[in-house]
């Protein structure tokens, strides 16, 4: 069995479709068709059931995907330890997050620490990044909700307070607070579901008896104050996301479950470098120093 097969099997195995799985390596289909079929023989076993271009994975298949996955995982997480051993200060850190307001202020602290260091930061929903993690793909995640589990590390870093932003002119412009009955009829701004957020206030909007009228869910959260403030909707938006622009105002609102709770996520298996501890050090280090509340 050689480690090239497993590459394979496991980009095979999460896109079920050869095409795109040759194309995602970059390597010729019947290249990527022949490793797979050199692995099976070896052990003994089809690993996928076929329908003409369609590949699904099979028991046996669905059996050794983690194994495997478990395998190469190690053997980066040796890699990767042996490069820090030999104290190379390069590299790349690996971060996923679902809440990003807080990230430029950490991002730039820390490549003033570490300005050899790159690193490479993805826009997750929840579970996605629960599967990078389980996965090793990702060194930490920023969450809000925190995740839980056996294999994931889980500190809540940062408690942060729901607010309503309001564009110029809005009714409740001149307001500093409101109620959630006042809002039942507003029309509404959002990221798409699966984000921390948007959960958290269709949960607590269903509680209180109304489903928000979304006229916008989008995937860029940092447009919506922009649209907040060209008047196509209202938006909450948490606190440390809010801004200083004067022509969206930020009301609190009174529903104390209107909280999200902001933690670092990292896989309790995954070797850290030491890079990757400073960049944890530096995060905890970030929410003790400010109060976004």
């Amino acid at each position: 069995m050689e480690l090239l097969q497993l590459q394979y099997f496991i980009a095979v195995a999460r896109l079920e479709h050869m095409t795109e799985a040759a194309r995602s390596l970059h390597v010729t289909q019947s290249s990527l068709s022949k490793t797979i079929q050199r692995l099976e023989e070896d052990l003994g076993v089809l690993l996928f059931d076929r329908t003409g271009r369609k590949l699904r994975l099979n028991e046996y298949g669905s059996r050794f995907l983690p194994r495997a996955e478990k395998a190469l995982f190690e053997l980066e997480q040796g890699k990767q330890e042996l490069s820090d051993l030999a104290s190379r200060a390069q590299g790349t850190l690996e971060l996923a997050v679902n809440t990003a307001s807080t990230l430029p202020q950490i991002l730039r602290k820390f490549r003033q620490l570490q300005p050899a260091i790159h690193f490479h930061v993805q826009m997750l929903n929840t579970q996605e990044m629960v599967t990078a993690l389980h996965r090793g793909e990702v060194d930490f995640c920023l969450s809000s909700p925190p995740v839980e589990g056996e294999d994931i590390a889980s500190r809540i870093v940062c408690i942060d307070p729901i607010l309503l932003a309001v564009p110029k002119g809005h009714r409740l412009a001149r307001r500093d607070r409101v109620t959630l009955d006042e809002l039942r009829e507003e029309w509404f701004i959002a990221v798409k579901k699966g984000y921390g957020t948007r959960d958290l206030v269709d949960a607590v909007c269903g509680a209180a008896g109304f489903v928000p009228d979304y006229v916008y869910e989008g995937d860029e959260p940092a447009r919506i104050i922009t649209l907040v403030e060209a008047g196509i909707g209202i938006a909450f938006i948490p606190g440390t996301a809010r801004d200083s622009r004067d022509t969206v105002k930020y009301l609190r609102v009174d529903n104390s479950e209107l909280v999200r709770e902001i933690a670092l996520l990292w896989n309790k298996s995954r070797y850290l470098s030491r890079a990757a501890l400073e960049f944890r050090q530096l995060v905890f280090a970030h929410f003790l120093e400010n109060t976004f509340a």
